[in-house]
């Protein structure tokens, strides 16, 4: 299952990460996995849960985003969407040239993270609550 290894390498990386910005606690991590990269989502949620365990990813939500799979012909520059499995013959000319243009990636998108500054209070409590 190799995507207990992914889940790992994004741990890795975002525990380096938080590390170096003093983070105290990871909140969420977004990754956008492309729809042609062959990443089990499910499979990847759970190694991720147990990835985290004892570390400051404890607890930390993963949210994926699944990026399609694009093509373009090289002979007429037609752009389609891929599916599942893959269509690479171009639907405009029929022609099986074609270049991905996406759907396979597998980026850190985006992180949350906790600082240990205490926080801001969302706003100044009402005459009646005081």
């Amino acid at each position: 299952m190799h995507e207990m290894s992914i889940a790992m390498a994004v741990i890795g990386q975002v525990e380096e990460a938080a590390q170096a910005a003093g983070a105290t606690a990871v909140r969420s991590v977004r990754l956008r996995v492309g729809e042609l990269a062959g990443v089990v989502p499910d499979a990847l949620s759970f190694s991720f849960t147990l990835g985290c365990a004892g570390t400051v990813l404890h607890g930390a939500r993963l949210v994926t985003e699944t990026v399609p799979g694009r093509a373009r012909c090289l002979p007429c520059a037609d752009e389609w969407a891929v599916g599942m499995p893959p269509d690479l013959c171009c639907p405009a000319c029929g022609t099986a040239a074609a270049a991905l243009l996406s759907g396979r990636e597998l980026q850190i998108a985006a992180v949350q993270w906790d600082d240990g500054t205490p926080g801001e209070p969302a706003r100044d409590p009402i005459r009646e609550e005081r």
